[in-house]
């Protein structure tokens, strides 16, 4: 499992009907892709939900990473990204848990993102297992949030160059107010192909 996004911040006063318009025009596209688990079409709009942009900043989870390269360089789809706003930066994470909550039948119409450095102390008794302590806390939560009812989908997964884990959840309507979240996002449409194939839990 793989993960990757990328944002387009726009001006502030930009027409984000344009955004949503694009969104549905083009949002099937992937509603059958190999390869693809989910693609969440994200949208952030100034002085909504605490935002300070109008941002397009789509989310995906990648089940067959040859796919995500034709995708992003094969003339598979991103082209279409690069046409129309240039070429952005593309993070990229690799998958660690995933679970299915009580709202997967469900339609998302919100996301919530954290991205949450790792400190290097966090191995107090130098064994270089303090991190997998710590990914087996995290996979506990993620666990616990399968048992909510305004819960689709969440996710977790580390960026091993920078170390900063990321825990997107999509909920069913809008956003818990108590989820730590760094980013709340508008989901309009939710691709998700082959999201039933994923493991639950913890990916090894």
């Amino acid at each position: 499992m793989y993960a990757k996004q990328y944002e387009i911040t726009l001006p502030a006063d930009y027409d984000m009907r344009i955004i949503h318009r694009r969104v549905a025009d083009y949002g099937h596209l992937l509603d059958d892709r190999a390869g693809l688990a989910l693609k969440a079409y994200l949208v952030r709009e100034r002085g909504v939900d605490g935002s300070p942009v109008n941002q397009y900043a789509p989310f995906y989870l990648w089940r067959d990473t040859g796919e995500m390269a034709r995708f992003l360089v094969g003339g598979g789809g991103f082209q279409g990204i690069v046409r129309d706003f240039g070429r952005p930066a593309v993070r990229h994470w690799t998958g660690l848990a995933t679970v299915a909550g009580a709202a997967r039948d469900s339609a998302p119409r919100a996301a919530s993102r954290r991205l949450t450095a790792l400190p290097e102390e966090a191995d107090p008794e130098r064994t270089g297992l303090g991190l997998a302590a710590r990914i087996e806390r995290e996979v506990e939560e993620l666990s616990l949030l399968g048992g909510r009812d305004d819960v689709h989908t969440a996710i977790l997964a580390i960026d091993p160059q920078h170390w900063r884990l990321l825990r997107f959840v999509l909920w069913r309507d809008t956003v818990d107010a108590a989820e730590p979240a760094t980013e709340r996002y508008r989901v309009p449409h939710l691709s998700a192909p082959e999201l039933a194939e994923l493991p639950a839990g913890r990916h090894w």
